[in-house]
């Protein structure tokens, strides 16, 4: 194999803080909030998601790239995290059905990355220190411009950021002649996501995040759905306008994360920014109507208010997350209504959370 240098890059958090490594070749800068995510696979369906815009990714798998990118499997149309911090970059791959290597799509997506950075110093940080801005730079910028630069990015908390990935213009997915209908709000949607829903016999039309609800109500749908997406949810004001038209309506509403939030919101109940959030595919969630432990996909930075959640009639907790006790999901006891706080359709478990799907069309059954 031939030997080749690679230009040296830096990962500058906003408190000064400075981690070397390499440039994987894409010169230039890149800021965002940088978080880590636990997963041993599944970096494409990262890189991909909607909910990661404006991140940059920290992964704590030793290796990434090895097995290549199939493009049939993203969750939306482009790389949407900011940048990638990563040890071992792996510039060949063993996967048969890959389309192309990992570093040929971050060339055509244009994304930065630096590899060859000690991760596990870097997450043991962000754990004690939380999450924070951050910039990558391979292109030999000073830490000084550097600083500046990054001092002038805003703070994730009261960030929206829907707007950034959300639909332009409502599209349809599915087959035209299913039995179910539904009317899904874009806030930063995964593909999955609608490949879940259309295998249950739905036909999806899908609106931008700043729909309305007669916008929505005029497809004549079954159901609604909000959409997972990325920031914060308290400036989605049109999103949790929707939400509360729905809910008034008496129609059966389902959530996942952003949107989970969002009809929180609706209810009344705030919403915070958390220290480090949750992003992995190894996250435990029990289940309290059913009592059982389910292992869960999740990617959130903020979440809702455990003890206004507990004192509201209207609302009851479904799911705890049992490694800090946050709220993982709820229903409304009277409203046909259900959310949760992790993505049922990325089958980390590998199946533990797919009932939610069915469950939404059994609430529609009702």
């Amino acid at each position: 194999m031939k030997y080749t240098t690679r230009q040296s890059a830096i990962l500058l958090l906003s408190d000064g803080t400075i981690f070397h490594g390499k440039s994987i070749g894409i010169s230039g800068t890149t800021f965002g909030e940088v978080c880590f995510n636990t997963g041993m696979t599944g970096y494409q369906e990262i890189f991909t998601d909607p909910s990661y815009f404006g991140q940059i990714m920290v992964a704590t798998n030793a290796h990434i790239g090895n097995y290549g990118v199939n493009e049939k499997e993203i969750e939306s149309d482009s790389i949407k995290i900011s940048g990638l911090v990563c040890k071992n970059f792996s510039f060949n791959y063993s996967r048969e059905d890959a389309t192309q290597s990992l570093e040929d799509y971050f060339i055509k997506e244009n994304l930065i990355c630096i590899s060859d950075v000690d991760t596990r110093a870097l997450v043991s940080y962000i754990r004690d220190n939380g999450a924070m801005n951050a910039v990558i730079c391979t292109d030999g910028s000073s830490v000084e411009e550097l600083k500046v630069a990054l001092a002038n990015v805003p703070d994730m908390k009261g960030l929206e950021l829907a707007s950034k990935v959300s639909t332009k213009t409502p599209y349809f997915y599915g087959e035209e002649n299913a039995t179910y209908k539904i009317s899904a709000l874009d806030l930063g949607i995964k593909t999955n996501i609608l490949r879940n829903l259309a295998k249950r016999d739905c036909y999806i039309k899908v609106f931008p995040f700043d729909s309305s609800y007669e916008e929505m109500a005029s497809f004549n749908p079954n159901g609604y759905f909000l959409s997972n997406g990325p920031g914060d949810p308290e400036p989605l004001s049109s999103a949790i306008q929707v939400a509360k038209d729905i809910l008034a309506n008496d129609k059966p509403l389902f959530g996942i994360c952003l949107g989970h939030q969002v009809i929180g919101l609706a209810n009344g109940i705030s919403t915070y920014k958390m220290f480090n959030g949750h992003r992995g595919i190894n996250h435990p969630v029990k289940n309290l109507i059913s009592g059982k432990g389910e292992i869960t996909s999740q990617n959130h930075g903020f979440a809702v208010n455990k003890e206004e959640l507990e004192r509201n009639p209207d609302l009851e907790i479904t799911h705890v997350h049992l490694n800090d006790g946050t709220v993982a999901g709820m229903q409304m006891v009277n409203k046909n209504c259900f959310s949760v706080q992790y993505h049922p359709e990325a089958s980390p478990g590998p199946h533990d959370s797919s009932y939610l799907f069915d469950q939404f069309i059994a609430n529609i059954n009702k």
